[in-house]
């Protein structure tokens, strides 16, 4: 009975330490939207799009208040966004999209990250070239259709739509557009009445590769390792 207890407890502390990461992130997310765009939700559409996220988190709804409060006044948080590109094992592409109050510790960790999962640390530019960035919105496929999703938005900004599912395993639609039209078709999802799972820009692979069980295991922890620094907000990669 204790082991299962143990067992139990364990479990519910990952969740924790898990929905306290994805807080901290979307806080942070709405800290550089305030900072760049202002606190009205309504005319700053990186904003809106992270309140959207955090709403989607089941983050309560204090916590978005203030954290849109407190980067909106004099001494709030200011955070530098920063791309790490580097290599995992096997040679796999990673991005690393990082929000940081303090540069010179974040590339450090970075960096030993890599070192220590068998990887190492790039020059800017030597890895971004294989990933384009753009809009992804997830929406819950149960009603819509997918065709006919894609006649309504296609002038809207819209590139393509692929199949998905959740962590829950719910099916999911995945629009994705050209960053430069992320707004765009933010606003038409909006007026349609549809609310996303998530709505973030992601670096998309132009190739992916394929590797071993094993292989794919020495990645994973890499990008595990990195997820779980404070400054990491979200890691990319070109595995298959």
């Amino acid at each position: 009975m204790g082991r299962i207890f143990e067992t139990r407890k364990a479990t519910m502390f990952a969740r924790w330490d898990k929905m306290a990461k994805i807080f901290t992130r979307i806080s942070k997310d709405i800290a550089i939207a305030v900072k760049s765009g202002g606190p009205n939700i309504e005319s700053n559409p990186g904003l809106r799009r992270a309140v959207q996220n955090a709403r989607a988190a089941n983050m309560p709804k204090d916590k978005v208040e203030s954290a849109i409060k407190r980067a909106s006044g004099q001494g709030g948080e200011t955070y530098q966004e920063i791309l790490y590109e580097g290599y995992g094992p096997h040679g796999v592409a990673v991005l690393v999209e990082t929000a940081t109050d303090n540069p010179v510790r974040t590339v450090a960790n970075v960096r030993m990250h890599f070192s220590r999962k068998g990887g190492n640390l790039a020059n800017s530019g030597s890895v971004a070239f294989q990933f384009k960035r753009m809009g992804v919105i997830r929406l819950l496929a149960e009603g819509l259709d997918a065709d006919e999703l894609a006649m309504d938005l296609i002038d809207h900004g819209l590139d393509e739509i692929s199949d998905g599912s959740s962590e829950k395993g719910e099916k999911l639609l995945l629009l994705y557009c050209n960053f430069g039209d992320f707004g765009q078709l933010s606003r038409a999802v909006e007026e349609k009445g549809l609310s996303p799972v998530s709505s973030e820009s992601e670096y998309v692979p132009s190739q992916t590769v394929e590797l071993s069980d094993d292989a794919v295991t020495e990645v994973l922890e890499l990008i595990d390792r990195l997820e779980q620094d404070d400054d990491v907000q979200k890691v990319f990669h070109n595995l298959a």
